[in-house]
């Protein structure tokens, strides 16, 4: 794939509106997370992804590429696995 192919493959993640300061909500902290943090954390970021123009193109890549942390296209890492063995 060329360059020019691959930037306008990847165009939709200019448009995400996981991009910007809230952008930590998406994956995991550093430091040790408790259950009932990470349940919240998870939530309000998949309210960000629910409000998302580009959530199935964001979906799809993170399946493409069996992207296996954080929050992407409104699925977390077991959501996404459970899409996967639905398909297969």
């Amino acid at each position: 794939m060329t360059l020019s192919a691959q930037r306008i493959e990847d165009a939709w993640q200019v448009k995400a509106a996981c991009r910007g300061p809230h952008s930590a909500l998406f994956y995991p902290p550093q430091q040790f997370e408790r259950k009932d943090e990470k349940l919240e954390r998870e939530s309000l970021a998949k309210q960000i992804c629910a409000t998302c123009s580009v959530k199935k193109e964001c979906l799809e890549y993170a399946l493409s590429i069996r992207e296996m942390h954080g929050i992407w296209g409104g699925l977390n890492e077991v959501e996404r696995k459970q899409v996967l063995a639905q398909r297969n």
